[in-house]
């Protein structure tokens, strides 16, 4: 089993050497690939979303489906039409013949343009893995499933989509210091000239698979639970059945690492379970600080877990100083007020990350300064 987790490895690692800067997604793909959990991409058109999943298809021996949604999509174009001579016998049977129910690897791009003609299907098959239309149900092959959109869900019936999807990543255009490396790795794509590709089989990923239940998780249990709590307490929804659901990643990421026995910084998965935004920097935050303050000494960490971006001094003091703006605006609104003092109790948490104490001594003036005009006016 050791020689099929290194294959994956060597799949992602090829992954990586051509998309440059996006090491961060390929490893989520990784990571849900082994665990069998749907991953979300968010992010703007043109920032490889559906080349990264491809590629992935392309080292993976196996099926693989794409469709790109939108208001008018039919059940038929995603999961097939009705078999024709099944039909005149009476039978309402699907010919899902190089469809969803038959893929290995599925990506729905424009995910949250889905229609409530497709919705009740899609919720079954992402959350069930099963295919059902009338009298028809079948257990589907999909290794994995991606969404992708370039926006969160604006009503009730797409957050049920979007809550489908255990792990969420923003997919952004890279720094621009790596601009000249993607220009380089994209026109090496172009000319095709990246050699023989590492492959896996489909049967390979689902054997590694099948050893998740093998891991032990009880040496991080307790500081699972602790995380959890702390998560629950700082307004993150981490509902039973998630908390369930996210074992199944610790423990890819400790078979990715060639461990049957995860460490606590493999909870590292959990910066990814985001709702909104706003969310993202206060998970990150409790995350990283359990693992700061327990995984300080573990040995083969996933590579991930070894991330710890910190605050940018500069990026908050002029976040502050346009919110000290909109504070003395007498147009700004009470709800408006109220999300701003929500978010300066955050990034009077964040920073407490910065290391040099001079930059984060100011970062904290404007902070205070502003704190102050916020109790006078209260």
């Amino acid at each position: 089993m050791k020689e099929k987790i290194e294959k994956l490895n060597a799949v992602l690692t090829s992954i990586k050497s051509i998309f440059v800067g996006k090491d961060e997604i390929i490893d989520l793909m990784g990571i849900c690939l082994v665990g069998r959990e749907n991953l979300f991409m968010l992010g703007p058109p043109g920032t490889a979303k559906s080349a990264m999943v491809r590629e992935l298809a392309n080292h993976l021996q196996g099926k693989s489906f794409e469709y790109l949604l939108t208001r008018f999509t039919e059940p038929n174009e995603l999961f097939g039409p009705f078999d024709i001579r099944k039909l005149k016998e009476g039978d309402l049977v699907t010919n899902t013949e190089g469809m969803l129910p038959e893929a290995t690897l599925v990506f729905l791009d424009e995910l949250l343009n889905a229609n409530s003609a497709i919705l009740n299907s899609l919720l079954t098959v992402l959350n069930e893995r099963l295919f059902r239309r009338g009298k028809e149900s079948r257990k589907l092959p999909a290794l994995m499933m991606v969404g992708a959109s370039n926006h969160l869900p604006e009503d009730e019936a797409l957050q049920a989509l979007f809550d489908r999807f255990l792990i969420r990543v923003h997919c952004d255009n890279v720094e621009t210091g790596l601009l000249k490396d993607v220009l380089g790795a994209g026109w090496k794509l172009e000319q095709q000239n990246l050699g023989e590709k590492p492959t896996i089989t489909a049967e390979e990923v689902s054997e590694i698979q099948s050893l998740l239940p093998m891991v032990d998780l009880s040496a991080v249990q307790e500081t699972y639970i602790d995380l959890v709590v702390k998560l629950r307490n700082s307004g993150i929804k981490v509902s039973d059945r998630r908390a369930v659901k996210l074992q199944r990643l610790i423990a890819s990421s400790a078979l990715l690492c060639g461990r049957v026995k995860a460490i606590v910084s493999d909870l590292w998965v959990l910066r990814y379970i985001w709702d909104t935004d706003e969310q993202r920097e206060i998970i990150a935050g409790i995350v990283n600080g359990v693992i700061e303050s327990y995984g300080k000494t573990e040995e083969k960490k996933h590579p991930q877990a070894e991330k710890n971006p910190l605050p940018d001094a500069d990026e908050i003091y002029k976040e502050v100083s346009e919110m000290d703006e909109r504070w003395a605006d007498e147009n700004t609104t009470g709800s408006e007020r109220t999300i701003m003092k929500d978010r300066l109790r955050h990034l009077n948490g964040r920073i407490e990350w910065i290391k040099n104490k001079e930059r984060r001594e100011y970062v904290r003036k404007p902070i205070n300064a502003l704190w102050e005009k916020i109790l006078k006016r209260t």
